[in-house]
């Protein structure tokens, strides 16, 4: 009898979480803000791949592709679209591979990667 006293619950209570949009740490051309990795994307491309790659435990051969750039924009809640990454890293590969890198050495930095 006591227990028919109770309220019975039939709906589970939500919250949702609303993420603040993010930004990218550096723009895309500024590759004065950490010259090591620019010098790097200059001079040995697919090493600073690897790099990327390995940040964020995915194959080596990934670190250049538009799909890395999407999982990152995604991970931090960066706007933007697959077709701008695609864009960006067709026309300015190496500068957004070094855009991505000091990204992610940024978060890194602030303890948020």
């Amino acid at each position: 009898l006591a227990m028919a006293s109770q309220p019975v619950i039939t709906v589970q209570p939500q919250f949702s979480v609303v993420q603040q949009p993010g930004v990218w740490q550096t723009g895309l051309m500024d590759c004065c803000s950490s010259c090591g990795v620019c010098l790097c994307g200059t001079f040995c491309l697919p090493c600073l791949s690897c790099q990327v790659a390995g940040d964020m435990d995915e194959c080596c051969l990934c670190g250049a592709s538009v799909a890395m750039r999407t999982l990152y924009r995604t991970r931090y809640n960066i706007p933007g679209s697959i077709l701008g990454d695609f864009c960006s890293m067709w026309w300015c590969g190496p500068c957004a591979l070094c855009q991505l890198k000091r990204d992610i050495n940024r978060r890194r930095e602030m303890g948020i990667f």
